[in-house]
């Protein structure tokens, strides 16, 4: 399990050590309050590291609500994954601080963030900085829907990459690759490892992956973290499968 001081540091140490990492998305659209008792304690009988909470949109109000529930109940650390800076609660250990750099939309390159700063000023969240890549996963995704941009085609790899080595390049600390919510396909294998040949930060692989086979050919392929969400929503015995995978013994 990923302790709450400094975060960030520690999946740099996870990395260094080939230690892979398991994170699970709550949506508090999806995830009702009254019901997380019986979410997490199956969430505490498996190898998962840390919480992300966050949805493309979500009601106010919601978001910390559930962040303060899972306090209570729960020791995982819990970072914030925000659609938009309305999700932001200081209640919660960090922020990825993210820049969809996959499209062209001025509001997720910078007018988000600046919207955000009131929020993050003095609020004690670790801001993690995160380059956010949405690629094609076969499904018109919310994260398209509410951004209004358009994923990065997996025909056109060599894109995929230059853009994630460009968020490098502007000091990125994470690449997170996300294929969207309900995503038809994960993010391919060969995509992971071609971007790990590139970059020197850890990268974060999420959407579709409902397998245990999908999960071990992401880490195979070079995830320093995957994250599970709509599979968990859908099959709360997907995490019981991934017992299964030797990354994690």
């Amino acid at each position: 399990m990923i302790h709450r001081e400094n975060i960030y540091h520690q999946i740099v140490r996870s990395r260094q050590q080939n230690r892979k990492l398991l994170a699970i998305l709550l949506d508090p659209d999806k995830q009702k309050v009254d019901e997380l008792g019986e979410c997490m304690d199956n969430i505490h009988h498996q190898p998962v590291d840390l919480l992300l909470v966050g949805g493309s949109k979500v009601e106010n109000g919601r978001t910390e609500a559930l962040v303060r529930k899972i306090k209570e109940i729960s020791s995982l650390p819990v970072v914030l994954f925000p659609g938009d800076f309305t999700q932001i609660t200081p209640e919660a250990d960090a922020l990825l601080f993210l820049n969809l750099l996959s499209g062209r939309n001025a509001e997720y390159l910078i007018n988000q963030q600046v919207k955000a700063v009131p929020k993050l000023q003095d609020s004690g969240l670790e801001i993690i900085s995160t380059a956010y890549i949405l690629v094609d996963g076969g499904v018109s995704t919310s994260v398209q829907k509410v951004s209004n941009t358009e994923p990065l085609l997996l025909e056109d790899m060599e894109k995929i990459i230059h853009t994630a080595v460009a968020g490098m390049y502007m000091g990125h600390k994470l690449v997170y690759l996300e294929a969207g919510s309900g995503a038809k396909n994960p993010v391919p294998g060969n995509l992971i490892s071609s971007l790990k040949a590139k970059i020197d930060i850890p990268i974060i692989v999420g959407g579709g992956i409902r397998n245990n086979e999908q999960l071990a050919l992401a880490f195979e392929s070079g995830a320093d973290m995957v994250v599970i969400g709509t599979a968990l929503e859908q099959n709360p015995a997907i995490l019981h499968q991934i017992l299964k995978n030797e990354h994690f013994h």
